[in-house]
């Protein structure tokens, strides 16, 4: 069974990255394992607590979006604020995924595309790595 590993925040409930999982999903069994970094914001003053908790509810969300489309395999956890750092974390524990999905936001409003993630990802993983841009408008706030 394909093991998958998925990177994403805000826009881990939206119609792009849950297309990509039902694709996979269409292909037979797979299993999940979602990293949501945790986000500061810059709006306001903000406590590890909040931001951990935030990110735990966007898992939760995740978990059972991925649910709802038919995936029985899904696991998942809270990352670094760095999402590099959270996916090099899950993949020092961990390494035996076939392939890393990058969920971000369009360019413009995405922090993580500013610092170059997915080509980073890219060069530094021996894994096919896929990166699907989420819609501002329908991703999970």
């Amino acid at each position: 069974m394909p093991r998958y590993l998925v990177v994403a925040h805000r826009t881990l409930g939206g119609a792009a990255l849950l297309e990509e999982v039902r694709r996979r999903l269409a292909a037979g069994d797979a299993s999940f394992h979602l990293v949501v970094p945790v986000t500061h914001p810059s709006g306001h003053v903000w406590t590890e607590g909040e931001v951990q908790a935030e990110a735990r509810a966007k898992l939760e969300s995740g978990i059972a979006s991925f649910h709802a489309l038919g995936a029985t395999a899904v696991t998942g956890e809270v990352g670094d604020v760095n999402p590099l750092h959270a996916v090099h974390v899950v993949l020092d524990r961990d390494d035996d995924f076939d392939e890393l999905i990058v969920s971000t936001l369009p360019a413009g409003p995405s922090r993580w595309l500013k610092l170059d993630v997915p080509s980073r990802l890219r060069k530094e993983m021996t894994i096919p790595v896929t990166h699907v841009i989420g819609d501002r408008e329908t991703a999970v706030a």
